[in-house]
This record gives C-alpha cells, structure tokens and sequence, in this order.
C-alpha cells in the first residue's frame, strides 16, 4: 500500500538538506510525497530549536499538525529534527497527541520507522548523533539551478551560548570523494550554484585528513562541468588561512562572499562566548581579507545581550559595526538556552534591553548598506536569474554579493525574454531600500 507523507522542514540550510535526504528515502521506499499535509497519512516536522524564535515555530508547526490529526485530515504526527534530539521524551510528554518522536541519528531509517507509526506503533527513539546519514540521493527543495552542499556536521567549538554539540554530536567532515560524487550530480542535474554548508566549513577535514581541506575541496569541485559558482557559508574566523583566501582569489568559480560569523568583538564578551581569538585578530582577519580580495563581500551575524554586556562593551560592538562595514549583517538577541554554560553566567541582561540593542546595531547597518549599494551604481554584474516580479514588472535574481534565501536581489529589466536558472549581465543604474536596480545589457 502506498501511504502519502508531508514533510515541514525548519531552520537552516543543513537541517534542509537532512529533509531532502529523509525525502527522497521515503520516494525510494514507495511513499507517495505531498505538498499540502491535508490527507497525508503521516506528517513529518522536521524541527529547529537554535534560538528560543526557531524552538516557538517548530511547536507551533507540531500544535497545528496535532490539530489536523484531531481533526482527522492527516494520521500521524513525527517529529524529527535538533528539538526532537535536544529535548527527547520532553516533546512527547508536553504533546502526548505526538505519534514519534526520532533523535536525528534515526533519520537513515525513517521509511521503515514512518511505515510502523502509521501501522499503529508509537515510536522514540534516539540512536547516535553520529548514525545521522550524511550521504545518500536527495530530493531537492531548492531550484534545480542550485543547491546546498553540506560538506560536514555537528561542531567541536563548544561556544558557552550553542547548543549544537549537544544536538548534532562532534564535527565531522564528510569523504571527499563522495562529496565530489555528490556534486557532480548535482550538476548534471542542473546545479550551477552549490552552497557549501556545515557548522563550522573551514574545519573541513581537520577530523579526518589531520589538517584543513577546504581549499582543495573548492579547486576540485570547480573542476567539475555544470558547476559555475562555488559559495562559503558559517566561516569561522581563526580558520580563514592565507591558502584559502588565495584558492579564492584565484580560483574564478569561487565566489569573492565570505560569511563570516563573529558574534561580538569585546575582549571580555569574546572569552565568556568561548570565541577563540581576540577583537584584534577579527580585525586584522577582516583588513588582511579585504587586502586579498578587495571585491569581497563580508557578511556576518552578532549578538546583543550576552552577560556580562554592559554599556561599554555594547559600545565596542556598535563602533565595530560603523567602522567594519560589513556587506551582509544579521544581528541576534542572545537567547538562553537549556544546558548550555552561558544560561548561568552572571550578568543577564534585560530582554527588552537586548531588543533595543539589535534595533540600534540594525539602524546603524541600514545606513551602511545604503552607502554600500550607492557604489554600485553604473557597475553590471553577472546576475543568477530567478525569475520575473509581475508587480515590479521586472526579473530577479542575484549576484555573487547575495547568497540564496539570505541576502537581497537584483530587480532588472531586459528588452529581450530570459529564463529562471540562466545568467544576464546586469548594469546597476538605482537602488530601493536593500536592493538593487539595473538592466540587462549584451556585453
């Protein structure tokens, strides 16, 4: 018997990616995938609990699809994903209406473990962190025209605010070969955008090769047909080597767009957060970056609020920002997480206090981002159509300066018809608000 499932996936682009290898195993199984959870025999919400915002919307999708089974539109619920692995049997217990609930190292069984829950079995369970499949076929979420590659999983960087070695275990990097054999067919299936994503990307190999493998890893995936731009994400900081910096200004498929997550720069905040690494070694990595690279695009995120941030070492923070200027900025208030060394430390600060100090760093990035794009203006940059805004009358799409489902885009005209997934070379001639303005020129 065929049974159909629904599948809502939250949170980042690695628990997405774990969404489309769940996916695509239920496919291969005989399951019958929907979009719409209405009538589905089971639902799968596949959850993120990062910040206190992230654990709120994965309740609320679990409350909404008890309700639906309630109501009798879907069977049977599962929650899967970081909040079924970080709270276990909590989930069950506080929504008992839950069908299962399976830690992330269950993900490599979930059709056989989906088949019994809708047979009738109540299911938790919590294999190793490590059993998570970080290989296997994937049904994409994403355009054909491109895809994230996660290249590893968990992290062994232990900040006192994260709770991610708790959910995902110890970082590990995935075998080269088969990230390779992953992303040729990616690209023969159409990729010409891959996004390389783990917790930490520039530890690449460290666990299993003895030292940093990331540069090699981007000069051999360029290397392969289809594939016209490799992007960076989740850098840390103490890991951007003189080798990677020239790989990337080198190599002409590897995006001049580095994330760069720096969460604060205060001496004191720093060590508390237990950031490897002092305000002046951020700031000498961000003059060195920008001396190799002068087109590089910076983006990074912050946090407000930690204990122990008093008025001074906001104000370290906030004359960062406005002498750093970074491209790209998201800005976070610190959110206490259950089990983690920064929940306890002394010095909490007001939540509508930690608010207020996003909005200013947030003002203050606003007017950066305008001066930035103002230089923009009468320079053309190639452009990844994604496709045409009927209000505006335009097409859209982004530039190595804007990573998918993150960043801004490009609104442009053209004179001839283009399509999604293709280039156009784009001449920059206006601006609106976070965007860009232009028209497709022929070179």
């Amino acid at each position: 018997m065929s049974y159909k499932v629904g599948l809502i996936s939250l949170g980042c682009p690695k628990n997405q990616v774990d969404a489309e290898i769940m996916l695509a195993a239920l496919e291969e199984d005989g399951f019958e995938i929907v979009n719409y959870v209405d009538g589905a025999d089971a639902v799968i919400v596949n959850t993120c609990s990062f910040i206190d915002d992230a654990k709120k919307e994965a309740i609320e999708n679990i409350l909404e699809a008890v309700q639906m089974k309630n109501e009798g539109t879907v069977g049977s619920v599962i929650v899967t994903g970081c909040l079924s692995q970080l709270y276990k049997d909590e989930v069950l217990n506080e929504i008992p209406e839950v069908d299962a609930v399976l830690g992330i190292g269950a993900n490599g069984n979930i059709a056989e473990l989906v088949r019994k829950v809708i047979e009738g079995e109540k299911i938790l369970l919590y294999p190793p962190q490590a059993d998570l499949p970080l290989n296997g076929q994937r049904s994409l979420t994403t355009p054909e025209y491109w895809a994230y590659l996660k290249i590893a999983d968990g992290c062994s960087n232990y900040c006192s605010y994260c709770t991610i070695p708790a959910i995902r275990g110890e970082f590990r990097s995935r075998k080269m070969e088969d990230i390779l054999e992953e992303a040729n067919q990616l690209a023969a299936s159409g990729a010409k955008e891959l996004v390389l994503i783990a917790q930490d990307t520039t530890a690449y190999g460290l666990d299993i090769y003895g030292s940093l493998k990331l540069p090699e890893l981007l000069n051999k995936l360029s290397e392969i047909d289809g594939v016209e731009w490799l992007r960076l994400l989740y850098c840390y900081p103490d890991r951007i080597t003189n080798e990677l910096l020239e790989t990337m200004a080198k190599n002409p498929k590897v995006l001049h767009y580095i994330d760069l997550p720096v969460q604060h720069i205060d001496d004191k905040i720093l060590k508390a957060m237990n950031r490897r690494g002092s305000s002046e070694d951020i700031k000498a990595l961000i003059e060195k970056i920008r001396t190799k690279i002068p087109d590089v695009v910076l983006r990074t995120t912050l946090i407000t609020g930690f204990p122990g941030e008093g008025e001074d070492e906001f104000e370290n923070l906030a004359l960062f920002v406005n002498e750093s200027k970074f491209d790209r900025l998201g800005c976070f208030a610190f959110s206490p997480q259950s089990g983690t060394k920064a929940t306890n430390l002394p010095g909490q600060v007001d939540d509508e206090e930690k608010l207020h100090r996003v909005e200013l760093i947030m003002q203050d990035q606003f007017g950066i981002v305008e001066e930035k794009n103002e230089e923009h203006i009468g320079k053309t940059y190639r452009v990844l159509i994604e496709g045409y805004d009927h209000y505006s009358d335009s097409y859209y799409g982004r530039s190595y300066m804007d990573a998918p489902e993150i960043d801004s885009r490009i609104l442009f005209t053209s004179e001839k018809e283009l399509f999604e997934g293709d280039f156009a070379d784009v001449e920059i001639f206006d601006i609106s608000e976070y965007d860009l303005l232009g028209k497709a020129i022929d070179r």
